[in-house]
């Protein structure tokens, strides 16, 4: 008689925030998000991998297709899949997207989110096509590698090409934070007398399209929440921070991003950011900082320079 091992058990799994009194997330779920460091990367799953997910779906439909492919490629046939988004952020294309997968849908709707329950099929259709549409390329326009889903994945930010006109060559050991593609830490290294440049990025997509677009032995890479960086002591900080958290406008992001560099230069190191003009930063950048300029105001856009 042979001994066969068991099957390995599966497991659940969650990708982003889904609110908790909207959907139960089984303890241990694994997190599958690009915006969570440390998770686990979705597309690189194998194939049935867990029993049961649930998906916040993300706001712009390419990635949301994406995401909910290899999300039903990852799971067991007959697997439970829960899908939520907010009506105008995806959610009223939800139950289509799903359908045209081949998947049987039951929907319901609370606090203002359509919120879909599926098993998976055992041949769903379209994986493949949504899986390619969604998946990194190089963006011929920019000439950069991205991805749908990435801030600004397809063009290059006219805050970013603002504060990229009024950068001085830097000095020494700096970060970008909130780094994205990595289009101002090009600009930046630029500079012969860069000597290192970390770039900070909570986005793990962004951060493997920087790590392609950012050839240069002086740059740094860290998929991490710049709020939470232990940097330190350095000379220089360039950002242009985010203000959106999950789809919704956050002024406290750019803020805190704020107070991490003010923490993470040294005495009389520079910090050069980009905000949006109605963004509410001057009282926490003079919180931080012992001199603070506003060296340009064009465009819908405001960028500082501020001294420790």
């Amino acid at each position: 008689m042979t001994n066969i091992d068991p099957p390995p058990s599966l497991r659940s799994a969650v990708y982003g925030a889904p609110p908790a009194n909207l959907v139960d997330v089984p303890d241990g779920a694994v997190q599958l998000s690009p915006l969570r460091p440390g998770a686990e990367a979705l597309e690189t799953l194998p194939d049935a991998a867990f029993d049961a997910i649930v998906v916040a779906a993300p706001p712009g439909a390419i990635e949301r297709r994406f995401v909910l492919a290899h999300a039903l490629r990852v799971l067991a046939p007959g697997g439970a899949l829960t899908v939520l988004a907010a009506k105008d952020k995806g959610g009223q294309r939800l139950r289509a997207e799903l359908e045209g997968f081949g998947c049987d849908v039951a929907e319901h709707f609370k606090a203002r989110q359509r919120i879909c329950a599926v098993r998976r099929p055992d041949s769903p259709h379209g994986l493949t096509e949504a899986i390619a549409a969604g998946a990194p390329v190089t963006v011929e326009a920019i000439g950069l590698r991205s991805q749908p889903g990435i801030f600004s994945w397809n063009r290059v930010d006219p805050g970013t090409s603002l504060l990229l006109r009024h950068l001085p060559p830097l000095v020494g050991n700096g970060a970008d934070l909130g780094a994205g593609l990595g289009i101002l830490a090009i600009g930046v290294l630029a500079s012969p007398k860069v000597e290192a440049l970390t770039l900070v990025e909570i986005d793990r997509r962004a951060v493997e399209a920087a790590k392609v677009n950012v050839a240069d032995p002086r740059a740094r890479f860290l998929w991490a929440d710049a709020r939470e960086s232990a940097l330190a002591d350095l000379d220089f900080v360039v950002s242009n921070p985010p203000f959106h958290a999950e789809g919704i406008e956050d002024r406290g992001l750019g803020q805190a991003f704020i107070t991490a560099a003010g923490r993470m230069l040294r005495r009389s190191g520079m910090l050069y950011l980009v905000a949006n003009r109605h963004m509410p930063y001057e009282a926490v950048l003079r919180t931080s900082f012992r001199t603070v300029n506003t060296v340009a105001d064009e465009a819908g856009y405001k960028i500082f320079e501020a001294r420790k």
